[in-house]
């Protein structure tokens, strides 16, 4: 088992109005494309996606992975358009409009949809649209993978767990953050799905993945970021606000190092 053979897909649900799937409940299909297409949500979005989410996916030290963005068939023209040239310099990247339809149905289709048939593992990753990821996050994905290749050929599905990056959010300031532990957070979660299977990594609730299959977690380099933002799924139901202290130099260095991000794009994108 080598994993240069695997195909790496990551996936991003840019405000597709999944039946189910949010935190937070609507009345209808309409009710939630109203609810993601509020302009000031959108706007938020785009420039949180510019900021965190595409810079380190630009600068990935293995270039040989697929980016699926998944969006609503009915998102407004002026966005789709915005979204398509933010996304034009990266390659990599498949966008796929499909109908409001129960998520992790669609998920499985989508993911599937791109996936390449092969005697080979996939491997496969998540982000939300404020999420990063390390510019190494492919390379250390298959070296992880071939780090633990007996127990990935022994089952069905293992999840790589990268417990170790920041919680941070963008502003006129600069970048907020701070470092943080934590097991099966979304942006730093990969699984290996068997070339026989059809699972996809969204098919499961993240924190619950070590119900479904084994965990295997690394830690010692940062490799997600958090983005933590006004409009979080998880932020809708009267979460705690949470103060995040202002990156200073060596930080914003650190930052553009690691992750490609630069402070001084994020200022002048929020600005």
């Amino acid at each position: 088992m080598d994993s240069k053979d695997m195909q790496v897909i990551g996936v991003c649900r840019f405000s597709y109005p999944a039946l189910g799937g949010f935190q937070v409940e609507h009345e209808t299909a309409e009710d939630r494309m109203a609810f993601l297409y509020a302009p000031e949500r959108m706007e938020e979005r785009f420039r949180l996606f510019e900021a965190f989410t595409l810079p380190p996916l630009r600068a990935q030290t293995d270039p040989d992975f697929t980016f699926l963005v998944i969006v609503g068939d009915t998102m407004p023209d002026a966005y789709r358009a915005r979204l398509e040239q933010l996304l034009a310099d990266i390659p990599q990247t498949v966008v796929a409009a499909y109908p409001p339809a129960p998520h992790r149905d669609i998920m499985k289709v989508a993911i599937n949809a791109v996936r390449r048939e092969s005697k080979h593992h996939c491997l496969q990753f998540r982000m939300d649209d404020d999420d990063a990821v390390n510019i190494r996050f492919v390379e250390r994905l298959r070296e992880r993978v071939n780090d633990v290749h007996t127990l990935i050929r022994r089952n069905k599905n293992v999840a790589i767990d990268f417990s170790q990056g920041y919680i941070a959010s963008a502003g006129p300031e600069g970048i907020k953050g701070k470092p943080t532990m934590e097991h099966l957070w979304t942006a730093g979660l990969a699984m290996t799905v068997s070339p026989k299977s059809d699972i996809t990594i969204l098919n499961f609730g993240h924190s619950k993945m070590g119900k479904f299959m084994p965990v295997v977690s690394f830690a010692g380099e940062d490799m997600f970021i958090r983005g933590h933002n006004d409009f979080n799924d998880s932020r809708q139901k009267g979460a705690k606000p949470l103060n995040l202290p202002l990156l200073d130099a060596e930080d914003e260095a650190h930052f553009k190092r690691v992750f490609n991000i630069d402070a001084d794009h994020v200022r002048a994108l929020f600005s």
